[in-house]
């Protein structure tokens, strides 16, 4: 059993900020910032691509609610929304979990987007080719 199953189940205590029938969300024992909270379906499965829309949904409104209760008690303005999904992407609890990071001027986080001139050509090919 993993290490979240164990959380959800009772086995294991949690710091637990939220949770409904479908979604747990707890402090983060590593707080890469103060107030990085996991969001996690209660129903293990593994990534994004197991997750049922129902479980989507979830996980979406509990990481608003989260990011507002930072934003009310912390003081936050900023946040990552952040997932890993699969080994490749740095996925290490084999249990979907979208990370909740509020962002803190000094916080020495950096999250970096390449920049390069974009390919349209390209780009066209690739969206008929994910819309067919």
């Amino acid at each position: 059993m993993c290490i979240f199953c164990k959380i959800i189940n009772g086995e294991i205590p949690c710091s637990k900020v939220y949770e409904n029938e479908l979604v747990i969300a707890f402090l983060d024992i590593s707080q890469v910032t103060k107030g990085h909270t996991l969001i996690v379906p209660k129903r293990h499965v593994e990534n994004v691509f197991g997750l049922t829309k129902e479980e989507s949904a979830a996980i979406m409104e509990a990481s608003v609610y989260v990011a507002n209760k930072l934003k009310e008690k912390l003081n936050v303005e900023n946040v990552n929304l952040l997932n890993n999904s699969g080994v490749l992407a740095g996925q290490c609890v084999m249990h979907f979990h979208m990370h909740v990071i509020p962002r803190y001027g000094n916080d020495d986080i950096e999250i970096k987007q390449v920049e390069h001139e974009p390919n349209f050509e390209e780009l066209g090919k690739l969206c008929k080719l994910l819309n067919e």
